[in-house]
């Protein structure tokens, strides 16, 4: 227990020496002390009819069990041209991983699985990056010329991913700053991952090939809502233009944070765009821990250029009562004992929210080794479960000083050496800097070690691609066809005074322009309508299930609908939810099934007096409001479409 209490002390006395706060807690004074910088790579499919270098159909998706065949492969490292191996490349090798691709005739081709040269850049695909170039106030270059990105975690069975420079040096607008654009690529978009466990790494190449746009910034967001801003202010301008794909996966982010003396890290694949706050305050105070591990373990080791792990191998020479142990150690799979010299209080040191400095060695080795959890543990864990004695015994035979850590990890005999490989690669880092880093990101806000960050040469001539040259004429004609920029709709939003709880829907689902038709062309009070469609056709999205896919034009006909029969736009509120499960149905079924009956407006306004004298008969306070409230819920029924329950409330106002 005493170790346990002295780790969460160590745990919580390093969080609060470097200064953590929560992201809730958090000023810009905070992130402005720890140096806090972002940019981001928003990533956007493009709503074509073929895939960006073949003719297969984009956008169908096939199920887990269904595909017609499957390729093996396993990716090897090459000598670059100045005869040096990528960093990614000999990581990526050192997994020895085998990868499995499921393939359907019906999504994929020989030149998905680099059988046969790429066909000519799609021109749909390359119109549509155009259009999105100029609403980003790119400069569209002259030439497109193809290039190829390496990918070598095997998501694309070339080995490289064939991409594009469309616009470059641009800028987008938010409401207090503007952020600077680096360029807008247009690419391939990579397989989908099945599972990766151990060796073994299966991938489905439906999505494989997809067009997709690439929107690069500056790192200029100084906190994390500004990060999240920005993200969502090119995700609603991609939208604006109706040329996009939207759904799960069409979407995807990388968020770059570093913070001072910290690198850039790649939060890589960002699901959902509100998980973005939390992720990047706790990337850059996970690089702001490391720096201060640095400054510590430079103080305790005095030669660090001597610094190397001790390990030796449990088997036949340790016993222990833990019940994992004792399985590896009857199944005959080697455990090996590692110290770390210097390394005491460092492992326990807080790193992320639940997460400490040992959680950097053990992502590594899940990854690189390919070890299969539970496959570690370490001296300095909250919930130990190797007792202090037995610790203690294995300090003696790793002859271990005072001053350092250890830890156990077991695995297959050719992982052995990988693995202890890794752990003494990421404590070495540990001297020296923040590793730059690809990670995956979770819902909690935390993240873990993916793959080592690529270098800035990994792009190289596509040399199976002739340049494409861009005609002014071309491209002046494309930039005719572009909405209005997402700020100015913000400020057309705020004109009309709509509440501004409803923009992020409105804008997010491509709606400003089915919200201008109804304001503009059916004359409807701005307020309204924008309520509307922010707070109720938001809350029957998410509250029914629609039977097939819900087309937001029935809104504005279901408003013309009501017009042309002079009946009172409130009675949309419950023909909604009707209309979105069922959006076939014509308008009268609908008013049908919701029991709604045509009376004349005096038939309803006639019933005042008679309400009004019952009401003095029975309410035991007799003033104005609640006369209103009463006689209006006497009538609601009858008048919701009749009547405006606005005019209603000033006639019984009026009559009392």
């Amino acid at each position: 227990m005493q170790r346990k209490f002295d780790t969460i002390k160590n745990y919580q006395a390093t969080r609060e020496t470097i200064g953590y706060v929560t992201r809730k807690m958090a000023t810009q004074e905070d992130y402005d002390r720890i140096g806090f910088m972002s940019g981001l790579e928003v990533h956007q499919q493009l709503k074509t009819k073929h895939k960006l270098f073949c003719k297969c159909p984009a956008g169908i998706y096939q199920n887990l069990e269904n595909y017609d065949a499957e390729i093996i492969r396993h990716m090897r490292p090459t000598l670059s041209e100045l005869g040096e191996y990528d960093g990614t490349a000999l990581m990526e090798f050192k997994t020895r991983k085998e990868i499995v691709y499921h393939l359907s005739n019906d999504s994929a081709c020989t030149y998905d699985i680099d059988d046969t040269p790429p066909f000519k850049l799609n021109a749909e695909a390359l119109e549509i990056a155009i259009k999105i170039s100029h609403l980003s106030k790119l400069n569209i270059v002259g030439e497109v010329h193809i290039t190829r990105k390496q990918y070598l975690d095997g998501s694309i069975p070339t080995g490289f991913q064939r991409t594009g420079i469309i616009g470059v040096e641009g800028v987008i607008q938010l409401p207090h700053k503007k952020i600077r654009l680096i360029q807008l690529s247009l690419e391939e978009d990579s397989c989908r991952e099945v599972s990766d466990i151990g060796h073994r790494r299966v991938y489905r190449t439906d999505r494989l090939g997809m067009p997709l746009i690439e929107t690069v910034t500056y790192p200029d967001c100084v906190n994390p809502y500004e990060v999240m801003e920005t993200n969502n202010y090119i995700r609603f301008l991609n939208r604006s233009t109706g040329l996009v794909r939207t759904g799960i996966g069409a979407g995807r982010q990388d968020v770059n944070v570093s913070c001072r003396g910290g690198s850039r890290v790649e939060i890589k694949g960002v699901a959902h765009t509100k998980w973005i706050p939390e992720l990047t305050h706790n990337e850059a105070f996970r690089q702001w821990s490391l720096l201060h591990i640095k400054k510590l373990l430079c103080v305790k080791v005095q030669k660090i250029a001597d610094w190397k792990i001790h390990h030796i191998e449990l088997n036949g020479i340790f016993k222990s009562k833990n019940p994992i142990l004792k399985e590896a150690f009857l199944k005959k799979i080697k455990v090996i004992a590692v110290n770390l010299n210097g390394f005491k209080g460092i492992l326990s040191h807080f790193t992320q929210p639940g997460k400490m400095f040992a959680n950097e060695i053990e992502e590594r080795l899940k990854v690189i080794a390919c070890l299969e959890r539970p496959f570690m543990l370490h001296s300095e864990e909250f919930e130990p479960v190797i007792s202090k004695d037995e610790w203690a015994e294995i300090s003696d035979l790793l002859s271990a000083g005072p001053d350092d850590a250890h830890l156990v990890f077991w695995g297959p005999d050719d992982d052995i050496k990988t693995a202890l490989e890794t752990i003494e690669e990421r404590c070495l880092m540990a001297f020296d800097r923040v590793p730059n880093e690809t990670r995956k990101s979770f819902e909690n806000g935390t993240t873990i070690f993916e793959r080592v960050l690529p270098g800035a040469d990994r792009m190289y001539p596509d040399t199976d691609s002739s340049p494409i040259p861009l005609d002014n004429e071309y491209i002046e004609e494309l930039r005719k066809d572009i909405p209005a920029d997402i700020i100015d709709r913000v400020n057309q939003l705020r004109k009309w005074k709509i509440p501004q709880d409803t923009y992020t829907y409105i804008l997010s689902k491509n709606h400003y322009r089915l919200l201008g038709r109804i304001i503009s062309e059916l004359e409807i009070d701005p307020v309204f309508a924008g309520t509307f469609i922010g707070h109720r056709l938001k809350f029957v999205e998410g509250h029914y299930k629609s039977a097939e896919a819900f087309n937001c034009k029935i809104v504005y006909a279901m408003f013309r609908f009501l017009k042309q029969q002079n009946l009172d736009f409130e009675l949309a509120d419950k023909m909604i939810p009707v209309l979105y499960e069922f959006p076939k149905m014509d308008f009268e079924s609908v008013l049908a099934s919701i029991g709604f009956k045509r009376i004349p407006k005096d038939e309803i306004l006639s019933h005042l007096p008679f309400l009004k004298n019952k009401f003095a008969e029975t309410a035991k306070s007799n003033n104005a409001t609640n006369l209103i409230n009463w006689i209006m819920g006497e009538l609601r029924e009858e008048a919701l479409g009749n009547i405006s329950l606005k005019e209603l409330a000033e006639h019984i106002k009026n009559n009392n």
